[in-house]
């Protein structure tokens, strides 16, 4: 799967479903892990700041390589350009990821 290009990444964490781009992704060596690399986050310095992809920036300052469980995954697209990244409180009050309809409001 690792290909030039970038990655949207959507998973869920703690309740909240967090979006982020990254440009290297890798089924990990430790069974049931995809491993994220590379992080993508706006670098312009902008008027209007977005507090939600702030807090991911904090959150992943100094991280060099991320190891998410496969079942915590809701979805992976190769995109042709960055989004925002953001986190969004679930509709659900599950932490587990085991029931993604639930969780999507589907």
């Amino acid at each position: 799967m690792s290909k030039k290009g970038i990655y949207k990444i959507v998973f869920i964490q703690t309740g909240e479903i967090y979006e982020v781009y990254a440009k290297s992704i890798f089924q990990s060596d430790m069974y049931g892990f995809i491993e994220v690399e590379d992080y993508i986050f706006d670098q312009n310095s902008q008027i209007v700041v977005d507090p939600s992809e702030e807090k991911l920036k904090t959150e992943f300052k100094g991280v060099n390589r991320s190891y998410i469980p496969i079942n915590a995954i809701l979805r992976i697209d190769e995109v042709d350009k960055r989004g925002n990244a953001k986190i969004t409180k679930s509709k659900s009050r599950m932490l587990c990821p085991f029931l993604l309809q639930k969780l999507m409001g589907i």
